[in-house]
C-alpha cells in the first residue's frame, strides 16, 4: 500500500493489472487495435502511448484517451491527425461511461488507466460518423477484455494496548476478518495498526469493537488512508 490524498472519493474500479491487453476491429479494410493499460500518472501514459506509436510505426493514426485518479481528475485525449473530435473524446467518453457494477448500472467509475485505438487505413473513408463508432467500439472492445477491480481506501488506525493484551487482541481481531497491518513495541506499550474502509459507519463500528474488547479502557487514533486493490 502506498500513501494517497485525501479525495472525494472512497472506492473505484481499476484494471488489474500493468499488462496491457488488446483487441482488433475491423470496418471497410481498415484495422482498428484498441489496447488498455493500467497508468498511474500522465507521464507513465504518454509513455505507453509512444511504446505503442514506436510499436505501430507504420500505423496511420495512433488515437488516445486516458483517466487517472480517485476523482478521474485527470482527462486527456488526442485524436493524432482523424478530424477534430471522432477519436479521442469518443474514446475518452467509452472510458468515463464504462459501467463497472453488474447489479448498478449507473456506477462509472473506471480510472486510472490509457486507451489507445491504432488505425491502419484500409483506402475506404469512414466520414465522421463511421470515425466516431469505430474508435468507440474499438475502446469498448479493449475494456471488454481488461480484468478490472476495486480500489478502496482504507483509514489507518492505531490502538495502544499493554504488552500482555497485544497478542490476544491482534488475534482477535484478525478472527474478525478486521486487516491488521503489524504491532510496534515501545518501552511502555503496544501499538496495533489496522486498516478500515473509510467510511462513517465502518469507523464507527471498529471504535464499538475495540471499546467492547477492552470494557471502554482502549480507543482507536484515525491516521492517515492508503489505496488498496480488491
Amino acid at each position: 500500500m502506498t500513501d494517497c490524498q485525501e479525495t472525494r472519493a472512497r472506492k473505484y474500479t481499476v484494471p488489474r493489472d500493468t499488462r496491457p491487453v488488446e483487441a482488433i476491429l475491423e470496418i471497410k479494410k481498415s484495422e482498428f487495435i484498441g489496447h488498455i493499460a493500467r497508468v498511474e500518472s500522465e507521464d507513465e501514459a504518454r509513455r505507453f502511448i509512444e511504446t505503442l506509436r514506436k510499436r505501430y510505426h507504420d500505423a496511420r493514426h495512433v488515437c488516445s484517451a486516458f483517466v487517472i485518479g480517485a476523482d478521474r481528475e485527470i482527462q486527456r485525449s488526442s485524436d493524432d491527425g482523424e478530424p477534430a473530435g471522432t477519436a479521442g473524446i469518443p474514446m475518452l467518453q467509452a472510458v468515463l461511461s464504462h459501467r463497472t457494477d453488474g447489479d448498478d448500472e449507473s456506477v462509472t467509475d473506471l480510472s486510472d488507466l490509457c486507451a489507445v485505438v491504432v488505425r491502419y487505413f484500409g483506402g475506404v473513408k469512414l466520414g465522421a460518423g463511421g470515425l466516431v463508432r469505430a474508435y468507440t467500439d474499438a475502446t469498448v472492445n479493449a475494456l471488454a477484455e481488461a480484468h478490472l477491480i476495486p480500489r478502496r481506501r482504507l483509514r489507518h488506525g492505531l490502538i495502544h494496548v499493554p504488552h500482555a493484551q497485544a497478542g490476544r487482541l491482534e488475534n482477535e481481531l484478525r478472527a474478525e476478518h478486521f486487516v491488521v497491518l503489524g504491532t510496534d513495541y515501545s518501552s511502555s506499550q503496544a501499538t496495533l495498526t489496522i486498516a478500515v474502509p473509510d467510511d462513517a459507519e465502518s469507523l464507527s463500528g471498529v471504535e464499538a469493537r475495540i471499546a467492547a474488547h477492552s470494557s471502554g479502557r482502549w480507543a482507536v487514533t484515525w491516521a492517515g488512508t492508503d489505496w488498496v486493490d480488491g
